[in-house]
C-alpha cells in the first residue's frame, strides 16, 4: 500500500486478531476468497436497480454476479424460485429489518418482537432505535422461571395486542425456537411471521439448526456471523398473492438504498458457495458442540449459565449472580487483558444497567473456524474461571 498509515493499522488489527481468544458472538473469520471479493474491481462499479433493469450501462457481468449470489442463497437453504424471492443488496442486517417494516408495516402500526433486555435486538421495535421511533413494539420476553419463551403468554400478548407483524429470532437467546409455534401466534392475530436468523444462519445452513422457512413469511440474515461471510443482509421473502417481495424490493430501491455494493454482493457469493459443503455443515455441528462445552465447563466451575445451556453458538453468562460475582462490563475489561474478547451483555431480569449488565455472552463460531474442538473449549472455560476470580 501507498498509505502507510492505513496498511500499519491494518496490519496491527491482523496481528491483534491472530493473538486474542475471540468469543464475540456475532464475528467470525471468512476466507481469503471472500476478503479477494470485497477487494476486488468490483468496488468500481455503479449498479443501480436490478439484474435486468440498471440506471447505469456496463452492468451484463454485474448482473450475472447478482444473480448468482440469489441462486446460492435460495439453494443453501433448500428453497425453490418459485415460492421464494431473495433480496441481495442490503447493506447490513439493521436497514434490512427497517426496509421489510417499511414495505409491510404500516407507520405507527405494532411490531412485535423480543424486548432487548431479554435477547431482542434494537431493530425489532426498542424504543432507542429508528423502528421504535417509527413503529409501536409490543414487546415480550422469557419466562422468570426457565428464562426460555413461555409460547403460551406470547399466544395471550399476540391476542391482545394484534401486530401487524411478530418478529422472532434473537441475538441473545441461546436456545432452539419453535418455529411452528411462532406461526401459530401470529396466525391467532392475523400478524405476518418475520424470522431474523442473523446469528444462527449458518447453522440452519448446516442443518445444525430448525429451520424457519417452512413456517415464516419474511426470512431476514446478516451473513457475517455463523454463516461467515462478510457484512452484508438477505432478505427472503414469500411468493404469493399478497406480492411481499415487490414491495420489500421497492423498499430497498429506491425507497432506501441507491447503488447496490457489488463487490460485498459477490463476496456474499462467494461464502455461500463455501457453506453449500459438507465441510461447512460438519462445522456448524462442531460450533454448537463447543459451545455446550464451553456451557458445561463454566456450569461447573460454578458460573450461572442463562437457561441452563445453549443449542447453537451463544452462551450468556450471569457473571453478578446476586453480588457475589462481578458485573459484565468489569468481567469484559478483565478478559480483554488476558486476551480473551468477549461482550459485556443484559441478563433477563437484569437489576443492573446496560452499560454495566449483570453478564456477558459468550460465542463458540470464531474459535470453531480456527479449529478449536470441545477439549479446547474446556480450557478456554477454565482461562476464563481463573481470570475472572483473580
Amino acid at each position: 500500500m501507498q498509505d502507510k498509515d492505513i496498511e500499519k493499522l491494518i496490519q496491527s488489527e491482523k496481528k491483534r486478531q491472530k493473538s486474542v481468544i475471540n468469543l464475540i458472538a456475532s464475528e467470525n473469520y471468512v476466507s481469503k476468497d471472500v476478503l479477494t471479493a470485497l477487494g476486488s474491481e468490483l468496488t468500481n462499479k455503479y449498479a443501480e436497480g436490478y439484474p435486468g433493469a440498471r440506471f447505469y450501462g456496463g452492468n451484463t457481468i454485474i448482473d450475472d454476479i447478482e444473480r448468482m449470489a440469489q441462486n446460492r442463497a435460495l439453494s443453501l437453504f433448500g428453497l425453490s424460485s418459485k415460492k421464494w424471492h431473495v433480496n441481495v443488496q442490503p447493506l447490513s442486517g439493521s436497514p434490512a429489518n427497517v426496509a421489510v417494516y417499511t414495505a409491510l408495516v404500516p407507520y405507527g402500526a405494532k411490531i412485535m418482537g423480543m424486548t432487548l433486555s431479554h435477547g431482542g435486538h434494537l431493530t425489532h421495535g426498542h424504543k432507542v432505535s429508528t423502528t421504535g421511533m417509527i413503529w409501536t413494539q409490543v414487546p415480550y420476553g422469557v419466562s422468570s422461571g426457565t428464562e426460555k419463551l413461555d409460547y403460551e403468554e406470547l399466544l395471550q400478548i399476540a391476542k391482545k395486542e394484534k401486530p401487524a407483524l411478530i418478529v422472532a429470532g434473537y441475538t441473545a437467546y441461546p436456545r432452539k425456537i419453535d418455529w411452528k409455534k411462532m406461526r401459530m401466534i401470529a396466525d391467532a392475530c392475523g400478524a405476518l411471521l418475520m424470522v431474523d436468523m442473523s446469528h444462527i444462519a449458518g447453522l440452519i445452513a448446516g442443518k445444525s439448526y430448525p429451520s424457519p422457512f417452512p413456517y415464516a413469511d419474511i426470512v431476514t440474515t446478516t451473513v457475517h456471523k455463523t454463516l461467515r461471510g462478510p457484512r452484508s443482509a438477505l432478505i427472503f421473502s414469500k411468493i404469493d398473492e399478497r406480492g411481499l417481495y415487490t414491495k420489500i424490493d421497492k423498499a430497498i430501491f429506491p425507497g432506501m438504498q441507491g447503488g447496490p455494493h457489488m463487490n460485498q454482493i459477490a463476496a456474499v457469493a462467494v461464502a455461500l458457495r463455501e457453506a453449500n459443503t459438507k465441510e461447512f455443515a460438519q462445522y456448524t455441528k462442531q460450533v454448537i458442540a463447543n459451545a455446550q462445552s464451553l456451557a458445561k465447563e463454566l456450569k461447573n466451575l460454578g458460573w450461572r449459565i442463562i437457561t441452563g445451556g445453549t443449542d447453537s453458538h451463544m452462551v450468556l453468562v450471569d457473571t453478578w449472580m446476586d453480588g457475589t460475582g462481578i458485573s459484565g462490563k468489569v468481567a469484559s475489561e478483565k478478559l480483554e487483558e488476558q486476551g480473551i474478547i468477549v461482550n459485556m451483555n443484559t441478563v433477563p431480569f437484569d437489576t443492573r444497567k446496560p452499560f454495566d449488565p449483570s453478564g456477558i455472552r459468550l460465542g463458540s463460531a470464531a474459535e470453531t473456524t480456527r479449529g478449536k474442538t470441545e477439549k479446547d473449549f474446556v480450557k478456554i472455560a477454565q482461562k476464563i474461571d481463573k481470570i475472572l476470580r483473580a
